[in-house]
């Protein structure tokens, strides 16, 4: 059980942020012996990872690919993670359209987080994270959840007065948590 626990998620697919042909421009070695390096974000996990592409393989923007433990067709290898303040100012100018698509394009399980969320401590609830909600969007939602849970992010917004964006308000707390200023994560894989 415990073995289960410690092991770390991984993610399969990822998207790319940027893809540096030629390496990283600080990089002082010559350019023949430079690796190509993308910076992608995964997800599921929302981990911000750069990767080296396979020799000849050219990517771009919002690409998907697969890195996980099967045979990869666009990626040699996983060089690691990335924080924020490492990511090319393209990746960085892309990371909320990435970020903004995958919450749109799982809605569900972000929504489901809503019908699910519990509290961290007898003081404090994890709705209570999410940027622009306080205690009073908190019991608005427990409440309203007690009679059926939602079903989509016009749902919620139309069963609980005054909320803001549900999808706005997601997308931000994944980039609080990128950025690491906190230290309880919803969302990002540590």
């Amino acid at each position: 059980m415990m073995e289960q626990q410690e092991r770390k998620a991984k993610e399969q697919r990822a998207v790319v942020l940027d893809f540096l042909q030629n390496g990283y421009h600080f990089d002082k070695r010559p350019s023949h012996k430079k690796t190509p390096i993308v910076q992608a974000l995964g997800k599921e996990y929302f981990t911000l990872l750069e990767l080296v592409p396979k020799p000849g393989v050219f990517l771009q923007p919002y690409e998907e690919v697969y890195i996980g433990d099967e045979k990869r067709e666009k990626i040699h290898h996983i060089s690691g993670k990335l924080s924020m303040d490492k990511l090319t100012a393209t990746a960085n100018s892309e990371l909320q359209h990435v970020i903004k698509d995958l919450v749109d394009k799982n809605e569900k399980r972000f929504v489901d987080f809503f019908n699910k969320a519990q509290p961290l401590t007898t003081r404090m609830h994890q709705l209570e994270l999410l940027p622009g909600l306080g205690k009073k969007h908190m019991w608005e939602i427990i409440e309203a959840r007690k009679d059926k849970d939602f079903e989509s992010f016009a749902d919620l917004k139309a069963r609980v007065k005054l909320m803001p964006d549900p999808g706005k308000v997601i997308i931000k707390r994944i980039l609080l948590e990128l950025q690491g200023d906190d230290k309880h994560r919803l969302f990002v894989e540590r």
